[in-house]
């Protein structure tokens, strides 16, 4: 079985990890091909992740996050891929490859001359939704044209995955894109011998951030970019410094790149926050830094299933975290609210609703002030990611769907001939 899989880009984030994942853990199975957008300035690039995994992907510099004309270039690179390669599978992950990919399967099924006699090519679409684009991104106009482009897209897709219930959830019966029938749910997987033993680790990076062993060091990890909400989290950091209930001292690092460095930092120089934030920029090394966290946040306006909270839950890390998409699914069923203020306490973490931020600074003054229940929480989502979010067990369920979808495929080829089902009658 082949597989050809697209996505937009390899920069910085959970989607290139995973599909790098992917390809190079499916070789013993199946012969699989990455197809890759550009990396736009202002974004770094994850193609030395792709090397350290021995992954090759085939570059389309044409295809880039933006719309533009030169997306019509790239459905026509990706057809000649498919035409040369004839995969079984066409599985598109992130929006733009999803619609250049799914067009250009689209294409290679029914630009053929065996069309005439009724015979398309055969393959199988997939496309992963990683996150969505349905709000917080564009404005309304934008919006709903990129969401008639998925509802129509739908029509020619054999299998949507999504990486949590609250996605599917909010993809097909909030924003009616597919059948119920299309949906597979598979939760994103990563390598987790890497967090083992991670208490011994963090010290370099405190060390490097002078943060002290008697010192809470709450840090947010993502793009700088405006769905990860970072102004929000420097709100909190305003507020919470106005009003903290602790006696602790109390540090706050971001860690991460992006086009709103600049702008993040002017803000915090407005808010007079200098010597409380610090911009750690990217780091290659999650074994490390996050062990030297106590509390991990993220503001985000919209996700799917954040593979920096998987990572940090991998490190015993508690979170709070705002109740955004997959979110929710990560932090577990509530276990007590925080009366009047707003948030809630979870199995594994402190849920907040999106732009809260006087909740959130009230979830956030709880969590420092009882060490134990930032222990316990770390260990319930030890639990839950060794459990549940293994790489071992994505690759498992990604071969399953590969599986299923070839068995279909033969059954809707295979015509009996009469002295078969004689045989089969005997």
């Amino acid at each position: 079985m082949k597989i050809v899989r697209i996505i937009a880009r390899l920069n910085v984030g959970g989607p290139a990890r995973h599909v790098i994942w992917l390809t190079q853990g499916l070789r013993d199975t199946f012969e699989s091909l990455l197809v890759a957008g550009t990396v736009p300035d202002g974004e770094d690039d994850m193609s030395y992740f792709a090397r350290e995994n021995n992954v090759e992907p085939i570059y389309i510099r044409e295809m880039s996050r933006e719309i533009s004309w030169r997306d019509a270039i790239a459905v026509w690179k990706v057809y000649r891929i498919l035409v040369r390669e004839r995969p079984d599978i066409v599985h598109t992950h992130t929006a733009k490859a999803g619609t250049v990919g799914r067009v250009a399967a689209l294409c290679y099924r029914w630009l053929t001359p065996a069309v005439l006699s009724g015979r398309p090519r055969r393959c199988q679409v997939v496309h992963t939704y990683h996150g969505h684009i349905f709000h917080s991104y564009y404005g309304p106009l934008k919006t709903r044209f990129f969401l008639l482009i998925e509802r129509v897209l739908a029509l020619t897709t054999d299998r949507i995955v999504v990486v949590s219930k609250q996605q599917r959830t909010e993809i097909n019966e909030t924003f009616a894109v597919g059948n119920k029938e299309q949906f597979a749910v598979i939760p994103l997987g990563l390598e987790l011998k890497p967090f083992t033993r991670g208490e011994s680790r963090g010290h370099s990076f405190r060390q490097h951030l002078e943060v002290g062993d008697d010192e809470v060091l709450v840090g947010i990890v993502g793009r700088l970019t405006e769905v990860k909400n970072h102004a929000m989290f420097l709100e909190v950091v305003k507020l919470f410094k106005e009003t903290q209930t602790t006696g602790k001292r109390v540090r706050f690092v971001i860690i991460g790149e992006g086009a709103l460095r600049r702008s993040l930092e002017r803000r915090v120089e407005e808010l007079e926050l200098q010597n409380q934030v610090t911009f750690a920029g990217n780091r290659n090394d999650p074994e490390n830094f996050y062990p030297a966290l106590d509390i991990v946040a993220l503001t985000s306006l919209n996700e799917g299933t954040p593979l920096t909270l998987i990572e940090a839950m991998a490190n015993a890390r508690p979170i709070i975290a705002t109740a955004v998409g997959g979110v929710v699914d990560l932090l577990g069923d509530p276990v007590s609210s925080g009366r009047q203020s707003g948030y809630t306490v979870c199995e594994r973490g402190i849920s907040v609703p999106a732009l809260d931020t006087a909740a959130f600074v009230a979830g956030l003054n709880h969590l420092i002030s009882d060490a134990d229940l930032r222990r316990s929480i770390g260990e319930r989502a030890v639990r839950f990611v060794t459990e549940n979010h293994s790489k071992e067990r994505l690759l498992k369920d990604v071969k399953d769907l590969y599986r299923e979808l070839m068995q279909l495929e033969r059954a809707s080829v295979a015509v009996p001939s009469a002295e078969n089902r004689m045989e089969s009658r005997v």
